[in-house]
């Protein structure tokens, strides 16, 4: 449960299934990490590395790296960072695949975004940062700016500090081993990485027998906490409108340009009440430009977008493609 005290409700019990799915698809019911480790032997991966381009419909950026790597280097949008054992981290393994960028285009072009909207902001808040792609190619690209980047899980927040200490950012990035939303709810979170690689789908929702708890602090507190202006990404599992149901205050006096997932089971509606109430338009993310809906609705293929006050040419004058 995501609360201190309490019965288990019906949503957790679904959480928790839902988490042990997802879990052993990313094991491969057990044998991923045999597999994993066969194929990152420095004898096996040339083999690997030359075969999967010729393999139709893979998904490279899942393919394990060798083992012998310990970091990659990225670019996004003019700023060059790295990202430590793509052994263990998701994203840092796609950059390994990718050449420097995220293999799926409209993951690579998410990236850019941020950074390019980055481009005049003082602060950046990381909510959801993972290992901190985000957080690392913003800071790369901007050095005047400041981030903020926060994660509940132990073993990742432990692998985003030691990326922020790799590129010389712990000046001027804090990490928080925290949560965004309801302050008055915790979470137990694993403590121990025990995984095939650093878990990327934890949310508030999911239920932990072992672990450690961690705490929630909501938007609104960070307030006067940071500088304006303010760009921000969100990507908390569903966690968004506690987010932002406790940050009216936040962004009434920012109104930060969000790049913010969405996934299919949002509620979109209540997104559209808590952003539409400050002025917030709302454009769907795709491979190389945005496009304004007049409506959140979650699709499937697509699932960033980005909520801001700009207008398509506001946008168009900060360097951002918008489709007519």
């Amino acid at each position: 449960m995501n609360t201190a005290a309490g019965t288990e409700s019906e949503g957790t019990e679904r959480a928790r299934e839902s988490f042990a799915d997802r879990a052993r698809r990313q094991s491969w019911f057990g044998a991923k990490r045999h597999v994993k480790t066969a194929l990152s032997h420095p004898l096996l991966h040339p083999l690997l590395r030359a075969a999967a381009p010729r393999i139709p419909g893979i998904r490279h950026g899942r393919l394990p790296a060798p083992r012998e790597l310990i970091e990659v280097r990225a670019t996004a949008d003019g700023g060059d960072f790295i990202m430590l054992r793509p052994d263990r981290c998701e994203i840092a393994k796609e950059l390994y695949w990718g050449g420097g960028r995220r293999p799926e285009p409209e993951d690579a072009y998410a990236v850019d975004l941020v950074v390019r909207l980055a481009t005049d902001a003082r602060t950046f808040l990381d909510i959801g940062a993972y290992t901190g792609i985000f957080s690392l190619a913003t800071l790369a690209a901007h050095p005047d700016l400041r981030a903020h980047a926060f994660d509940m899980v132990p073993p990742v927040v432990r692998m985003l500090r030691a990326n922020m200490m790799r590129n010389g950012f712990t000046d001027r990035a804090v990490v928080h081993q925290t949560g965004v939303g309801d302050p008055a709810l915790t979470a137990r979170m694993p403590s121990i990485d025990s995984g095939s690689a650093l878990p990327s789908f934890l949310s508030s929702d999911m239920t932990f027998d072992d672990g450690e708890d961690v705490g929630f602090v909501s938007l609104d507190s960070l307030t006067d906490a940071v500088d304006g202006p303010v760009v921000m990404k969100v990507d908390v599992e569903g966690g968004e409108t506690s987010v932002f149901a406790h940050g009216a205050g936040f962004l009434s006096s920012h109104r930060p340009d969000v790049l913010c997932e969405v996934l299919t089971d949002a509620d979109g509606p209540q997104l559209e009440e808590l952003l539409g109430a400050h002025g917030y338009r709302y454009y769907h993310v795709g491979s190389d430009s945005v496009r304004e809906r007049p409506r959140i609705v979650p699709e499937a293929g697509v699932r960033d977008w980005l909520f801001t006050v700009k207008s398509p040419s506001e946008l168009r004058g900060a360097g951002v493609t918008v489709d007519d």
